[in-house]
């Protein structure tokens, strides 16, 4: 059986009414995460996309089958922190786990989770990074990438957008020294669930996982192409097999051998390669640095045509 076939065979923990946006991968993201850790978990959602869109709450109901919260923007790892306690206390043993955006992870969270990082409290913490406050109207966050434009970082005739550079946050969460640190995209869900599966086999500290989630409504991007354009954000194969080697080396106590592997030579292409005159002018006359996210998406659909003829 493979992971998709097994996930098939999980429960669903949440409704199948949730409102959030059409296409939103965040909803089959916190789907597919509580379908892998199961009934028997706790879980928090801070004010956000999926805190509004009515898993915190539904006509007076839960839209969520377990026991859910609704804590602070700003209080999220702390609140989880005392429930894991409580439970340790009399004895049982359950998954208490955050589900919270960049902006209550990145930003206003971030005391409380590197407290609970350093302290070692056993919880499992997700942020799902769609790189923006999207549910209140796409300003930016400590997330947001450099130039990118929202609406409190305007991109106006090529110029504006984000000074700052996104934080490099799941570094930071490795830093701290966590037993276990990673990153997924709903673009990859076999990943995400063996994932999701050694993250609930950690009993001596803090789990992070970050989850690269593009915004249809927020990045201007059509609604069937959400899943395409986390896509995007991959690295090339011959880079991956690189990572796992040394994350291999690593988990075996074994040291690890700095020279890079060459990626192999089909991984490897140049401009010349793309067979297009007219793209490559096209590249020529475009500065890159000045395009906004949804600028460049469309710069990418009319090479595409381009190339299709």
């Amino acid at each position: 059986m493979n992971v998709i076939e097994k996930l098939a065979t999980y429960e669903d923990q949440i409704s199948p009414g949730v409102s959030a946006c059409v296409g939103c991968n965040v909803e089959l993201t916190l789907r597919t995460c509580m379908k892998v850790l199961g009934p028997n978990t706790i879980f928090a959602v801070p004010p956000g996309c999926m805190g509004g869109v009515g898993v915190v709450g539904w006509d007076k109901e839960s839209g969520a089958k377990t026991p859910v919260f609704f804590p602070l923007l700003d209080n999220v790892a702390s609140m989880l922190a005392g429930i894991k306690m409580h439970y340790e206390r009399i004895g049982r043993k359950v998954n208490v786990v955050a589900f919270a955006g960049d902006g209550a992870s990145v930003d206003a969270g971030m005391q409380c989770l590197s407290g609970a990082a350093e302290r070692g409290d056993k919880i499992i913490y997700i942020c799902y990074d769609n790189e923006g406050y999207m549910n209140t109207g796409y300003q930016r966050s400590g997330s947001t990438t450099k130039g990118a434009w929202t609406s409190t970082t305007p991109v106006i005739n090529g110029h504006g957008g984000k000074k700052q550079n996104k934080k490099d946050f799941p570094m930071i969460m490795a830093m701290h020294d966590v037993p276990y640190m990673a990153t997924m995209s709903p673009a990859y869900i076999p990943d995400m669930v063996r994932k999701l599966e050694k993250a609930m086999a950690v009993d001596n500290g803090l789990v992070y996982l970050h989850v690269y989630n593009p915004c249809v409504t927020g990045w201007g991007c059509k609604s069937d192409e959400s899943i395409e354009v986390a896509r995007l954000a991959g690295v090339p194969e011959g880079v991956i097999r690189r990572a796992r080697e040394i994350l291999a080396e690593l988990e075996g106590g074994q040291g690890v051998h700095p020279q890079p592997a060459q990626a192999p030579e089909e991984d490897q292409f140049s401009l010349a390669e793309l067979g297009s005159r007219a793209v490559l002018d096209r590249l020529e006359q475009t500065d890159m640095n000045a395009l906004s996210p949804i600028q460049a998406l469309n710069l990418l659909d009319e090479l595409k045509r381009m190339l299709e003829g």
